[in-house]
């Protein structure tokens, strides 16, 4: 963790004002580089409604200026409510709610740990920043110092959009409301409810099955069912170039040998695997054909088939073309994984297959405890 004087200034950039437009405006925004500033920028100019929802909120560094954010806004009037995991935000949540009340703002901590004997163990995984039902950023960044660049070193590679219009204000009249496909022009915005996010997995499947070209895909947890691993494996057989961005190093135990127990088979199949060691690969992405992109919090794993989640589809070319580049971008300075890579000793695969297979069960299992309980 960067001590918030080590952090360099976070410029702040020049906004249109936060009015509701007839067309959708798109931003793409590359980590928290790009995007703390605007975030930041959009709470500065609030006049009546902030919405905060994030998994993980770090109280120090970048964390202690949304939270001055937050409660500045609060006192001019702007009625700010924020929504934090318990499991991701253990370390904050306490701080978070304690400040941002005594200052007016409504706080709320997602299924603390307590809920854990109740039964209730899914999370909120929802990375959305709502302001003033205008303007709107989602997408899988958090909020924490490890997602922006400090000096040469680069932050975590992850995606969000900033999005403005008539989607933002669906988006505000659809928070609370679980489960909800909400569309305007080439924007339709996806909240995984109480079902969970198998209609999130369905726009990803669908979009894969209609491929003629080129698919491409940046996951940080790639853990799919056996039905998704066909659905690539198909698309390349049939002639179209499915290239996965994968991670060569995860913040999380284990979870890049769940993934690489799946490397074999896809490349067999004509999938080209990529690993970004750079930095942590935290992207949740994929572009379509140079024409559609899918981005959000939702993970291809089980655990997003039950958490809260969000997915943002867009059908716009330009978009779909800056993702183009940024993923091309990644993929030629990662490292290509080839089959000779798999052709380990008889010990290595099979040390490689228990502990991947073991990681797999055990995230599907867990998944399908919590789907039993969230459905009683």
């Amino acid at each position: 963790m960067r001590s918030e004087a080590s952090l360099p200034p976070l410029p702040a950039p020049v906004l249109p004002p936060l009015r509701q437009e007839p067309r959708e405006d798109i931003i793409l925004l590359d980590g928290g580089t790009e995007a703390y500033p605007r975030m930041l920028a959009a709470i500065a100019s609030a006049t009546r409604r902030v919405h905060l929802e994030v998994y993980t909120f770090e109280r120090e560094g970048v964390g202690a200026r949304f939270v001055d954010a937050l409660v500045a806004a609060a006192r001019r009037g702007v009625a700010v409510k924020v929504v934090v995991d318990g499991w991701g935000s253990i370390k904050a949540s306490s701080h978070l709610t304690q400040t941002l009340r005594a200052a007016g703002a409504k706080v709320r901590v997602y299924n603390p740990l307590t809920s854990l004997f109740t039964g209730r163990s899914w999370r909120n995984h929802r990375k959305i920043l709502l302001v003033d039902d205008a303007v709107a950023f989602l997408g899988g960044i958090n909020i924490g110092d490890e997602y922006a660049a400090n000096g040469d070193v680069p932050g975590w590679a992850d995606l969000a959009l900033e999005l403005r219009g008539d989607i933002c204000r669906q988006l505000g009249e659809k928070l609370h409301a679980g489960a909800s496909a909400l569309t305007s022009g080439p924007v339709s915005l996806f909240l995984s409810g109480l079902g969970g996010g198998h209609r999130l997995r369905k726009r990803y499947l669908s979009a894969i099955e209609g491929a003629k070209h080129e698919v491409v895909l940046a996951h940080a947890y790639f853990l799919p069912d056996a039905g998704f691993v066909r659905a690539l494996k198909r698309a390349a057989r049939r002639g179209v170039k499915v290239s996965l961005l994968l991670a060569g190093r995860s913040d999380v135990v284990f979870a890049r040998a769940a993934t690489m127990r799946l490397y074999r088979e896809l490349l067999l199949a004509g999938v080209h695997i990529h690993e970004w060691t750079a930095s942590t690969l935290h992207a949740k992405a994929a572009v379509v054909d140079g024409k559609t992109l899918l981005v959000g919090s939702f993970n291809l794993d089980p655990l997003s088939l039950v958490n809260l989640e969000t997915l943002v589809e867009v059908a716009e070319p330009r978009i779909a073309a800056q993702v183009g580049l940024w993923l091309d971008k990644h993929v030629a300075t990662s490292r290509h994984v080839v089959l000779e890579e798999c052709g380990r000793s008889p010990l290595q695969q099979w040390l490689l297959d228990v502990v991947g297979l073991a990681v797999a069960r055990f995230a599907e299992r867990f998944a399908s405890f919590i789907g039993r309980r969230r459905k009683r």
